[in-house]
Formats: C-alpha cells, sequence, structure tokens
C-alpha cells in the first residue's frame, strides 16, 4: 500500500511550534512531532510506553516531550528520560523516526531508520531561489493518495472539474503523451493558438500580456516516487516559442503536490504554486494561492465522493483509457518500490530479484 523508505512531507516549519508537538499519521504510522534541545527536529512514535496516550497531547518542555496524562518525559531518541516520582529508565524505547527540514517543509523517513539518506531527498531548487515565488497550503482529504496521483497525471479532468478556472475543451481535443524514464512517470499535452481560460488570463494581465490573446499553452506532469507530482504549466502569446518562449511572452509556474499518505483512504495534500514573473508582488501570490485553492477544493470534493463509492464496492473493476495512462504508470512503480522492500524484508536474493 505504501512505500516506507522513502522521504514524505509531514508538515511546513509553520505548523511545528516550539512548545508543542504536532501529531501526524504517516503511512499508518502515529507520529508525534516536536523540537527537541537546541531546536533538533525529532519525531518519535505517537505512544507513551506507559499508559498508551497519544504523546502528542502533551507538551515540549526544555527540549523534552512530556506526556499529557502522567508527564513521562521522552528523549528525541525515544527513550524514556523520567516520570514525577517513578523509575521508568528500564521502559524500553518507543520508535523514533528520521526526519530532516528542508524547502521550509519537516520531511520524515517512515520506514527503517538507518537506511534515511539526506541525499535520497528530492532536489526542487525552485523552492529556495529568489528567482522564484511559491505560495500553497494543506488540504487533509478523505481518499487513498492514489486516487490523487491519477488526478494529478490526468489533467483532463480540468474540462469538467474546472471549467471556470483552467478548464477549457482543447484540453480534451488534445492528445497526451506519457513517457517512463527510470521511477519518474511524465505525461504532457501542448495545445497551440487557443483561447487562455480564466485563471491564465488573470495571470497574463499580471505579465502584462493581453489576456484576450491566443496563446499556445502547456501541462508537463512528472510523478517521482514516492508521491510527489510536479507540473509545469503555462501559456505564451502564440507563436512565440511556448514553453521556450522568452520570458516577457509567457507566463508560467510549476504546480507543487506532495501526497503524503495517512491510510489507505485518507492522505495529507501539500499543494502550492512556484512561479518565475512577478516575484515580488506578494498581493499576486496570495491572489494566485486563493484561485489555486479553490481549484483544489473542488478536486477534494471529486476525490472524497470517488472514494465513497469504491469503498461501497472495493472488488469492482474501473475501466482504464489511454487518458489513463500516467496514472497507472505511476501505479505501477509504487507497486515495484513496495514489492522490493517487501523481498528485502524476506531475503537479500529476493530483493535483487524484486529489482
Amino acid at each position: 500500500m505504501f512505500v516506507m523508505n522513502a522521504w514524505y512531507v509531514a508538515c511546513t516549519v509553520e505548523e511545528l511550534k516550539s512548545h508543542q508537538p504536532l501529531g501526524r499519521t504517516i503511512c499508518g504510522r502515529r507520529m508525534a512531532f516536536f523540537r527537541g534541545v537546541n531546536d533538533q527536529l525529532a519525531c518519535v512514535e505517537d505512544f507513551c510506553p506507559h499508559r498508551g496516550a497519544p504523546l502528542s497531547l502533551g507538551r515540549v518542555c526544555e527540549g523534552q516531550l512530556v506526556c499529557g496524562y502522567h508527564g513521562l518525559v521522552m528523549g528525541c531518541d525515544g527513550k524514556t528520560v523520567s516520570m514525577p516520582g517513578q523509575r521508568v529508565h528500564a521502559f524500553p524505547a518507543i520508535r523514533s523516526y528520521a526526519v530532516l527540514e528542508r524547502y521550509g517543509f519537516v520531511w520524515v523517513w517512515p520506514g527503517d531508520a538507518a537506511l534515511a539518506d539526506p541525499a535520497l531527498m528530492p532536489h526542487f531548487p525552485f523552492l529556495e531561489s529568489p528567482d522564484w515565488a511559491y505560495g500553497g497550503g494543506l488540504y487533509h482529504i478523505q481518499a487513498d493518495y492514489r486516487l490523487m496521483i491519477d488526478n494529478l497525471m490526468d489533467l483532463t479532468h480540468e474540462t469538467y472539474v474546472h471549467a471556470t478556472s483552467i478548464g477549457q475543451p482543447e484540453i480534451d481535443e488534445t492528445p497526451c503523451k506519457t513517457q517512463i524514464e527510470g521511477q519518474q512517470v511524465t505525461t504532457s499535452r501542448f495545445m497551440s493558438g487557443i483561447q487562455a481560460p480564466p485563471f491564465w488570463q488573470r495571470a497574463m494581465q499580471a505579465q502584462g500580456l493581453d489576456p484576450l490573446a491566443k496563446v499556445d499553452r502547456w501541462q508537463i506532469c512528472r510523478f517521482t516516487p514516492p508521491s510527489h507530482v510536479l507540473i509545469e504549466v503555462g501559456v505564451a502569446m502564440a507563436g512565440q516559442g511556448g514553453i521556450s518562449a522568452p520570458d516577457d511572452q509567457k507566463a508560467h509556474s510549476i504546480v507543487v503536490d506532495f501526497i503524503t499518505p495517512e491510510t489507505a483512504t485518507s492522505h495529507w495534500y501539500h499543494w502550492g504554486m512556484a512561479r518565475r514573473f512577478q516575484v515580488q508582488d506578494r498581493a499576486l501570490t496570495h491572489a494566485i494561492r486563493d484561485g489555486q485553492g479553490k481549484i483544489f477544493s473542488e478536486d477534494l470534493e471529486m476525490l472524497e465522493h470517488q472514494q465513497s463509492n469504491l469503498s461501497l464496492d472495493p472488488e469492482r473493476k474501473l475501466l482504464m483509457l489511454n487518458i489513463d495512462a500516467g496514472g497507472v504508470q505511476a501505479r505501477r512503480v509504487i507497486d515495484r518500490l513496495i514489492q522490493a522492500e517487501k523481498a528485502a524484508q524476506s531475503s537479500p536474493e529476493e530483493a535483487a530479484h524484486a529489482h
């Protein structure tokens, strides 16, 4: 169901307050995130070894996590430190997880902490470059995380779900291309000489372009495991080179989708948009974020109803079309990685065969 040995976004840095732990379930595991001594980032199992209370309901005091039930004190390594009036040093350690902070997010490795290599973190240079502006948000969605990946790897739905913002008939009329390179799956669609939809008309106006002019539009969706989807999107004045047009002839962005599984039927969805035009305009950043938030709320509603239908009849087979190729290939990558992890737990020989 989940790839465990991988980096997932757990929360934003802003969500993690200095004196308050944050509880979050990721890949079926309940975790408590907090900042220890010298602001050290830490994550342990959200389970007090005394009576099983969630440690996330406690507080952080002098860099240690204090259970809110009986005051048991837990260290960053999952080992019990103390408890008022009690001897608890012999308590077995609870699980601790590898965590790191990057790009304004807290990342966690739900699997074997010994395998957690910061070098395996995906690289998103636009999230740390002053040449880009970024704004985003978080949705907690009651649907299988793979349904969101399906959704993002097939943008045909925009014509129907997002008809008043980014959808237009030309998306339906233009075939998309799917490519697989290693563990990355890419679907792309290029449209020429069309009218920009409302969202992109506003972006064009902000860029000083005629919003009613004909444009060339592109959508390039890239999935990388365990569940990240980046989408290059934009419009350029028609005949100026499309995605390769000069910056002053186009409005373009990268839609950032960090999808973190919670349970078999729920996930955390950190969404955002990075752009390379008018990067100093904070009001524009807020306006784009609000518009994007509305668009993604429409996806949320559809996915949760879809999950409800699927849960009622989980054995029912769904029909596949050529537009589903990106999501199908992304699921195959996920399945291969899950099988490889299972094989590695069995024997080194089986793990090699799985790869």
